[in-house]
Formats: C-alpha cells, structure tokens, sequence
C-alpha cells in the first residue's frame, strides 16, 4: 500500500492484496446492480457508490475496508468519503477490471462471470 500525498487517498494496487483478505478486512463493491450480477470478487460486500449514504450501516465492522469499483474511480471517492467519516478504507487501483487481469477469481449471479 502506498502513503498518499496530502488530499489523496490511500490506494492499493489488486497484486498486493492478498488472496485471502486478512482478519477484520472487508472488500466493499461500490459498482451498481447490473455490474455486481456480472462479476464480483466472491467475499465482496456490495453497496452501490448511489446508495452508500443511507447504507452507511451495512458496511461491516472491519479494521480495513477496501473498496472497488470497475477502474478505480468511484471507489477513490467512496474512500475518501469513509476516511472522513471515521473509517480506515483503502482504494483499490484499477478496480475490478485489474483485479480480473491478475486472474483472481469472480462470481457472477448468473451465467458466467466477467467485469462490467
């Protein structure tokens, strides 16, 4: 994980998490539905970036959350978001499109799996 420049946020790069997330860490899918049915990392947590706020509850007690969306994007706002708010998140660069790259594994709801 790599220290941000003052007004960034924390990222990690999908090859330096591990295969296993460790103890009290949460992976936070932030894409919407129909890209969540496609194709998600299988322990994920799904709550979209657009209905965060009044969610804010369902997110797991974790002492690291890392969040994800398809690039990189949204889940960097949804970091900064949380780590304002008293949580210790961490984006993950590239997001789900590089974490398919690197050959970890996704679900979908039907059908085969791919990112969307």
């Amino acid at each position: 994980m790599t220290t941000p420049p003052p007004g960034q946020v924390p990222g990690v790069e999908p090859e330096e998490l591990p295969e296993k997330l460790p103890e009290g860490s949460v992976l936070l899918d932030v894409r919407e539905d129909d890209e969540w049915q496609a194709g998600h990392a299988p322990e994920a947590v799904h709550i979209p970036m657009s209905k965060l706020v009044e969610r804010l509850d369902d997110i797991p007690e974790a002492d690291q959350v890392y969040v994800v969306c398809r690039s990189g994007g949204r889940s960097a706002k949804v970091t900064a978001y949380l780590n304002a708010n008293g949580w210790d998140a961490v984006n993950v660069e590239r997001g789900m499109n590089g974490w398919s790259a690197i050959g970890r594994p996704l679900v979908a709801t039907d059908g085969d799996p791919y990112v969307l």
